[in-house]
């Protein structure tokens, strides 16, 4: 008996202990719908529109996650901020704002995580550094883009109707068309893309990317799946695509995860040693979304081009 006491009480502390640590931990995570031959599904129309800042402002600096007051006090101020039916006439201000408010579908609301940013890595919620090299090109085009364009080429790629950050990849919010289709096929995920009505198609088959000398604006992805999710990496960019500065040698890799029927999980992660100091990451949520998706005809309607090549004619003749 008096072995048999202390041994007894270690096995019943054990047991209380193991229980406690089952009881303590978060809920399983459901498992995802699946496609008739078994994939995860993703498919569905998907919104990821929201005022997270894509960067943490300075005024947030130190802190990652916002309190629920937090967040609607914030969302209050930047709807407030943002609100383009506020008329200045006759001010650049008003000009600047282009379009009224009814334009615009910049979403009301921090992302479901309370985030202070998009970007998650580094902690603290900002792109790093570019290369010595890398930020060369970038005032390099900034001070081209400054001057009177010559042609098309001399302005930037969205003014061009050609690639929209909205499109990616990577896939980042804007003021509008934050809208996307997911397809999924057995050898195949399709994203429709509202902005500019691009087409991503990923291949699921263990295809080596294309050869090194062939360069997509939108690169080329390959995509497999890691138990729920979808790793899509992406290469073969070309140079003059330079996400938030970024190069042809851009390495990126895409992360998406249906985490319930309304909501998907989209990260990613930027490597480049060439153009960024250190690789770093962002997690977007995707919520779902009535839809449907419009077509986006910029190229169409892209009088702006016009009007800027015109206007730059003649700023040249009245010098």
């Amino acid at each position: 008996m008096h072995h048999w006491f202390p041994r007894a009480t270690i096995i019943a502390a054990g047991v209380l202990l193991a229980v406690a640590a089952v009881i303590g931990q978060a809920p399983a995570r459901p498992a995802p719908p699946r496609t008739p031959w078994g994939d995860p599904d993703l498919q569905g129309l998907w919104t990821n529109a929201t005022v997270t800042p894509f960067e943490r402002p300075a005024e947030l600096a130190g802190k990652q996650v916002l309190t629920e007051a937090e967040a609607a006090e914030f969302e209050r101020e930047t709807l407030q901020a943002r609100d383009a039916d506020r008329r200045e006439r006759g001010t650049e201000a008003d000009v600047g704002r282009a379009y009224n408010q009814f334009w615009y579908e910049r979403g009301t609301k921090v992302v479901a995580t309370r985030q202070t940013s998009l970007v998650v890595d580094p902690p603290d919620g900002r792109v790093p550094s570019l290369t010595q090299e890398a930020q060369q090109g970038a005032d390099a085009r900034a001070a081209k883009r400054r001057g009177p364009a010559a042609g098309p080429e001399d302005r930037g790629l969205v003014e061009r109707c050609i690639l929209w950050p909205t499109a990616g990849p990577p896939m980042i919010p804007g003021g509008y068309n934050n809208n996307y289709q997911i397809l999924q096929t057995p050898g195949h995920v399709v994203i429709l893309i509202e902005m500019i009505h691009d087409v991503r198609i990923i291949p699921l088959d263990g295809r080596p990317s294309a050869p090194p000398a062939i360069r997509q604006w939108m690169g080329d992805s390959r995509g497999r799946w890691d138990g729920n999710t979808l790793v899509v990496t992406t290469t073969n960019f070309t140079g003059k695509t330079n996400f938030r500065g970024s190069g042809e040698n851009l390495r990126l890799v895409e992360r998406f995860t249906r985490v319930n029927s309304d909501a998907i999980t989209y990260e990613f992660t930027v490597d480049d040693p060439t153009s960024f100091t250190r690789p770093w990451k962002a997690a977007i949520p995707m919520t779902k979304t009535e839809g449907p998706i419009f077509e986006y005809a910029c190229h169409e309607g892209n009088y702006g081009m016009t009007n800027l090549l015109s206007g730059a004619r003649a700023e040249e003749q009245n010098k």
